[in-house]
């Protein structure tokens, strides 16, 4: 496993927001939703494009809290702009399970 040092890791944007809005990505190559994320009054709602249809219903998703990566590069995919980065862990099949918190926070609170 390769290291790096802490101020690296201290430039990545790990922020929690809750999921206000998903949309099943229809142009997707893989099965995927279009995802919106509040973030919070400081860096406002954000979209992401996220493969998680194995273990999530778009009513599974709505109002859970999310960690995210949000200082990546926007990265289109089809039709639809992703700006930032939903966090989440493969399971025994391969699919993904989302990063959450263990209690509600504040929305745009970083991860230290």
């Amino acid at each position: 496993m390769q290291t790096i040092e802490y101020k690296e890791f201290g430039n990545i944007e790990l922020r929690v927001g809750t999921i206000n809005r998903v949309e099943i990505f229809e142009k997707a190559r893989k099965p995927a939703y279009k995802i919106w994320v509040d973030l919070g009054p400081e860096i406002g709602v954000k979209k992401s494009s996220a493969q998680v249809t194995a273990n999530y219903s778009p009513q599974d998703l709505l109002d859970r809290q999310v960690v995210c990566v949000c200082n990546l590069a926007p990265r289109q995919i089809a039709d639809f702009m992703s700006e930032i980065l939903i966090t989440g862990f493969e399971d025994e099949q391969g699919a993904i399970v989302l990063t959450t918190v263990e209690r509600p926070v504040p929305n745009g609170s970083r991860l230290y």
